[in-house]
């Protein structure tokens, strides 16, 4: 009976050790999967029809066109594996949440070559369910619908073609697969929540069955994989119920909906590292159902993954002294660098905003300066309006900037430049007029739009904040991404 206990006691320890040496070999030969042909977020319907073609020459992968969107786009499943258990994924029922699309594209390459893991399992893939939004990058579809409140009506066609394929392959599980905001951190804590998770509710009591329980151990499993490359980054949503919401109804379906949220991580763009991330804990997840060793996991480590917060800023500046009205005041500042699309929907460029002032002393950022003994100052428009783009990038920077100015003016601009990667502020003087210094407010809040302002110490300036961004004259180190056009 000794060894028998001891037993009981060592299987949950040897699946762990087992998932742990999955995920290492998965994060380490990630890159041999990793499909080169997607590389930023804002890719459309076209950029991905031939990698679903590809997937013909392998004739264990089954290509089914469920249907149409509102603008006649192909939403299509792709199906690999001949298991009783079916798992389904979905992504980008959100037009604008493409991190886990790429994903699955790394799936597919990973399950041409590894097919022993669909032993046990068939899986399901849409991998753009909704490519009108898609095509201009934004959340809704076509006519304004949220698809993730449309699982009751099914006003859309996307939806009726989600409900339709759950409906017909009686998912066991299905992966609901989403982004949200980099803002999100893990709660009390400074760490952006770069994956979060959830086990929806599937009524207002938030009762724990068998389905549901089931996407809370595959979620504890998937937090241990996290952990190991993004510790403490992990975050879990509100399990509030959502009536209308897919992955609440899903759940009650009888599908073990995960619901998987792709946020923010320190210098991750185009979240090429959250996807690796997403890589790593979906195929562990996968190879967890294959074998069934998620069954011998506790659902008690789900309740302690922290909860979601969002608290984050791009940039938070403490302690920043500015005189208003002949007063003083010392005041944390928290500033936001909003993505600003092209008119093709291909690109983008940041627009600083400053989101908060005040006591910060709860909110963290991605990046923190300490303002303490240096003095605030509005910088200035120099005087001199030149011809063209070219004499402004002949333009000494630097000693701009220790001169005071921030912002300055040019003559024949291109129409088509909406920013710049120079540490200034331009005027096209065609379209404004440069502003007299004298007449600019004082008090930061002025520049809530465009936070651009220097940072003082005995009347040297330390710190330019351009459009946003940091320029650390003292170190000669240029962080400042993007200067705005106005």
């Amino acid at each position: 009976m000794k060894n028998l206990f001891f037993l009981l006691l060592l299987f949950p320890l040897t699946g762990i050790a087992q998932q742990k040496n999955i995920s290492e070999k998965l994060f380490s030969n990630y890159e041999s999967y990793k499909e080169e042909k997607i590389t930023n977020r804002r890719f459309k319907h076209t950029d991905i029809q031939p990698l679903i073609n590809n997937l013909k020459t392998d004739k264990d992968f089954q290509i089914t066109n469920l249907g149409n969107s509102i603008e006649g786009r192909s939403i299509k499943m792709i199906s690999i594996g001949k298991g009783k258990t079916n798992i389904l994924l979905w992504s980008q029922m959100h037009g604008d949440e493409s991190t886990a699309t790429m994903t699955i594209f790394d799936i597919f390459n990973y399950l041409k070559k590894n097919k022993s893991i669909l032993q046990n399992i068939k899986l399901h893939f849409i991998p753009m369910l909704n490519p009108d939004g898609a095509e201009r990058f934004t959340r809704r579809n076509a006519i304004g619908i949220d698809l993730n409140r449309d699982a009751v009506q099914l006003q859309s066609p996307e939806a009726k073609i989600l409900k339709a394929a759950r409906d017909s392959l009686h998912a066991d599980f299905g992966f609901n697969l989403h982004d949200q905001s980099k803002y999100y951190n893990a709660e009390r804590t400074e760490k952006p929540a770069t994956i979060s998770y959830l086990a929806p509710a599937y009524n207002y009591e938030k009762t724990i069955n068998t389905t549901r329980g089931n996407a809370m151990k595959i979620i504890v499993e998937m937090n241990r994989i996290i952990q190991q490359y993004a510790p403490g980054q992990v975050g879990k949503y509100s399990d509030d119920f959502e009536p209308r919401a897919f992955g609440d109804n899903i759940q009650k379906w009888g599908t073990s909906t995960i619901l998987i949220e792709s946020g923010g991580y320190p210098n991750d763009p185009e979240k090429q590292f959250i996807r690796k991330l997403n890589y790593v804990s979906i195929l562990a997840a996968i190879h967890s159902i294959s074998t069934g060793n998620f069954k011998n996991t506790s659902i008690k480590e789900y309740e302690n993954i922290p909860r979601n917060d969002r608290k984050l800023f791009d940039l938070k500046i403490t302690n920043l002294t500015f005189s208003h009205l002949g007063h003083d005041y010392t005041v944390d500042l928290g500033i936001m660098r909003n993505e600003i699309e092209n008119q093709k929907h291909t690109d983008f460029y940041y627009r600083g905003q400053i989101r908060d002032i005040g006591d910060l002393s709860t909110y963290y950022g991605y990046e923190t300066l300490d303002a303490k003994n240096l003095k605030f100052k509005i910088g200035e428009t120099h005087p001199k309006i030149l011809s063209d783009f070219e004499e402004f990038k002949k333009l000494d920077f630097k000693k701009l900037l220790l001169q005071g100015y921030t912002t300055v003016s040019v003559d024949s601009l291109p129409d088509e430049i909406k920013f710049t990667h120079y540490p200034v502020n331009i005027i096209d003087s065609r379209k404004i007029s440069i502003p007299k210094n004298n007449t600019i407010p004082k008090s930061p809040i002025a520049l809530y739009k465009n936070p651009t302002f220097l940072l003082t110490k005995n009347d040297i300036v330390i710190y330019a904040i351009i459009n946003g961004f940091i320029y650390d004259l003292g170190k000669n180190k240029n962080k400042i991404i993007n200067g705005l056009v106005k």
